[in-house]
């Protein structure tokens, strides 16, 4: 065992003395940017920026709109007043040399200002506080990796632009006006890296070249009202049971790999009142057929083939009234899939070639199953991406949200690498 130590030593040791001098400089400025990286990190994860908290979103774009302009970049602030939701923080460098690399991250969080969950601890290693792993580290490795180019000297021919969202975790609707200028930008780049959490499997560090879908689906259904007394016969089934009916067919009939549909919510009765965006009363008694019911949930796929096809299953279904019932289905906009390309493979070789020159394992790609939707997958059609260059942490839109400090500068070594390869 310790020969295996010693031999395995050396080989990093060996890895880490066949950088060039300027990645080797710029591996140097990434370890001293360590302790303001994390000064940086604390103060944005100390402001508020909920995504339905649009002043504490432009905040955290006010924090960061310096930073990165002492680096040389040109940035603006793209308002999204007309879709609710705070706006866009873009920053680009001059036109340069190289691949045009689109750097995606967000700086919005699921922890509105209602939340109980608000503040900044470090318990040794770890950083516990909201938005933490989704995605302020993230934020924190970006700004990071980019000063330590510039301290080498490497950014200032390179071809850079960083869209930073307000809206990621619910964006605003329609998506053809929240997500426009991140699609354009897409349009224009070369490679797209996305800076969402870091995962591993088994204790091995992994990416994303695939992502699922995400959509919901909202179903109705309908029923004649009437006595109890008479239900199966004239009067009909009632609308509980057409709801029960079609969702149960569901669990039935659709399962495919990689297909997941879950029912989040519902209710059925006499009445039924939406009661904002996220809840549903019902009213009613046991002896009264329910005229009335309602179900939500999402929708996530592999493919926007395979998200078409299910669409067109689940319609069908809903179209088989039980007698004296009706029922209708709606489809929300969502985030669309982003399927394995080879573009998106020759990115993470060109990633696993910077880990072997740090002396770090090659990664694997991702079970894009075990990953939720994402920004880049609006972009994903137009430019090779990838995804999972953000934070190690754990608990992700719950309270306690945390992040693993030592991987910060791993992590961040490996992007300002990355974007180093990219942009020669």
């Amino acid at each position: 065992m310790k020969l295996l130590l010693v031999c395995l030593a050396a080989c990093l040791a060996s890895s880490a003395q066949s950088l060039t001098p300027q990645q080797q400089k710029i591996v140097e400025a990434v370890n001293a940017d360590r302790d303001e990286s994390l000064r940086l990190l604390e103060q944005i994860v100390n402001i508020n920026s909920g995504t339905l908290n649009p002043e504490g979103v432009k905040k955290v774009a006010a924090v960061l709109r310096p930073q990165f302009e002492a680096l040389g970049m040109k940035c603006r602030f793209i308002p999204m007043d007309e879709v609710q939701r705070a706006g866009h923080l873009v920053c680009a460098t001059p036109p340069g040399k190289g691949k045009r690399v689109l750097m995606i991250g967000h700086m919005d969080t699921v922890f509105e200002p209602s939340s109980p969950f608000q503040r900044w601890e470090r318990r040794g290693d770890e950083a516990i506080g909201p938005g933490t792993a989704d995605m302020k580290g993230g934020l924190a490795i970006m700004l990071s990796s980019l000063k330590a180019m510039k301290a080498a000297g490497a950014l200032d021919d390179a071809n850079i632009t960083v869209f930073l969202t307000g809206d990621e975790e619910r964006h605003g609707i329609p998506a053809s006006i929240s997500r426009r200028d991140l699609i354009e930008a897409g349009k224009n780049s070369d490679a797209a890296l996305e800076f969402e959490g870091g995962v591993r499997v088994q204790g091995h560090d992994e990416a994303s070249i695939a992502r699922r879908s995400s959509y919901s689906w909202s179903l109705k259904t309908t029923g004649h009202s009437a006595h109890s007394g008479g239900v199966f016969g004239q009067v009909g089934f009632g609308a509980i049971y057409e709801l029960t009916r079609i969702l149960d067919a569901f669990r039935v009939q659709l399962r495919e790999t990689g297909l997941t549909y879950n029912v989040g919510l519902m209710a059925g009765g006499a009445t039924v009142t939406a009661d904002g965006a996220t809840g549903l009363t019902a009213t009613g008694k046991s002896n009264i057929i329910p005229p009335t019911a309602q179900a939500s949930g999402d929708l996530r796929t592999l493919t926007e083939e395979q998200y078409e096809s299910v669409k067109r299953k689940m319609q069908a279904i809903v179209a088989q009234h039980l007698p004296g019932t009706g029922a209708e289905i709606t489809f929300d906009e969502g985030y669309p899939s982003m399927p394995e390309t080879e573009g998106n493979k020759a990115l993470l070789r060109d990633l696993n070639q910077v880990n072997r020159d740090l002396g770090l394992e090659v990664m694997e790609p991702f079970d894009p199953i075990l990953r939720g939707a994402g920004d880049l997958s609006f972009v994903a059609p137009y430019v090779a991406s990838i995804s999972g260059l953000g934070s190690y942490g754990r608990g992700s839109h719950a309270a306690g949200e945390s992040l693993e400090l030592p991987p910060q500068v791993k992590q961040t070594r490996r992007v300002a690498l990355f974007l180093y390869q990219l942009t020669r």
